[in-house]
């Protein structure tokens, strides 16, 4: 068993998630990339244990994250019986259910046979009574939304999860959740969209509903899926998963998003950070933001993005600056659950 560094707690800072009562570090770690079957399973724990002792207490999974789909929530689930089991007071866990999990049309979407099977795999996986937060991982336009925020409902009510969220959202179906949900009164405390310098799209409206309703927001892809880091300044390093072609496009890099990048570079050099911290530390900037969901291949691109944590102050100038170059790079491929009214 991992015995946690005695300073954890005052490696990393928190915020309150909207007006509820739970804390999340300013840096949570997602295991969306690079923890499933298909990946060192002592790299992976390697990341969870550092970041753990670094006050990273916040662990995001999904239900279908690996590859395999299942593989990181079972991975992550090893690793915490082996080594964290005994901080599970200390540790929060969220999962989700929206996206394609298994065949047949009970297997992706928002229907309450879908979710509540699909939470109740996710414990089995990861070998946990309850998680901590469980979400909607998108809008399901063919489903009531009553349906879908009634199956959050049971996931609480059943002790499967202390609190939901919802991720995607578009600000009116978002607004439309959290009236359902506060008639249930079902602990609902955060919202999980997309948001970095070249995907603006959460400040047309959404951060504002979440303010107004007091919920919490933690963004997850700052980094742009890493192209808001150093990695394709030169062109496309052969590891990148822009090279695979995957969920980060090739068509992604074009010239003026690189132009963009290679001048938001410059800016966070003045700055005296990298440009992955600024493009962090500008995300937590937001007073909407309560955390930055980073992913990562290796603990040194979490310390690095750990950081960001140092600077979290902006001038005018720099603002100013930056949003001559932060401009939306068609990156949003997660848009079509946001865009229902």
């Amino acid at each position: 068993m991992h015995t946690a560094a005695a300073d954890r707690y005052q490696r990393t800072p928190y915020a309150r998630c909207g007006r509820s009562g739970l804390q999340l570090p300013r840096i949570s770690l997602g295991l969306w990339q690079n923890f499933g079957g298909d990946r060192s399973l002592e790299n992976a724990r390697e990341m969870i244990l550092a970041s753990f002792d670094h006050g990273i207490t916040h662990f995001d999974l999904a239900n279908n994250y690996g590859p395999p789909p299942g593989s990181a929530e079972e991975n992550f689930g090893r690793i915490f019986a082996a080594d964290l089991a005994a901080y599970r007071d200390e540790v929060i866990v969220s999962t989700k259910a929206g996206y394609l999990m298994w065949p047949g049309p009970y297997g992706e979407w928002g229907s309450r046979k879908y979710l509540l099977a699909s939470l109740d795999q996710s414990l089995r996986r990861m070998g946990l009574d309850y998680v901590d937060i469980f979400y909607s991982h998108r809008y399901d336009p063919q489903t009531p939304l009553e349906e879908t925020m009634g199956a959050l409902e049971t996931a609480v009510r059943s002790g499967k999860a202390l609190y939901v969220g919802i991720s995607s959202y578009g600000p009116k179906k978002t607004r439309e959740a959290a009236a359902l949900l506060r008639g249930l009164k079902v602990p609902f405390v955060i919202h999980q969209p997309s948001y970095s310098m070249l995907n603006r799209w959460v400040e047309n409206g959404l951060l504002d509903v979440l303010e107004q309703e007091g919920l919490g927001c933690i963004a997850f892809s700052p980094l742009a899926q890493g192209l808001l880091t150093a990695k394709y300044l030169k062109g496309i390093p052969d590891s990148s998963r822009a090279s695979q072609d995957g969920s980060f496009r090739k068509a992604m890099l074009t010239e003026s998003n690189i132009a963009n990048v290679r001048a938001l570079d410059r800016i966070a050099h003045e700055r005296g950070q990298s440009l992955a911290q600024m493009a962090i530390a500008w995300v937590l900037a937001k007073p909407a933001i309560t955390s930055a969901l980073i992913g990562a291949s290796g603990w040194p691109q979490i310390r690095e993005c750990l950081g960001a944590l140092q600077n979290l102050k902006f001038s005018p100038s720099e603002l100013e600056a930056i949003d001559r170059h932060a401009l939306d790079g068609d990156l949003n491929i997660w848009a079509g659950s946001s865009q229902f009214e």
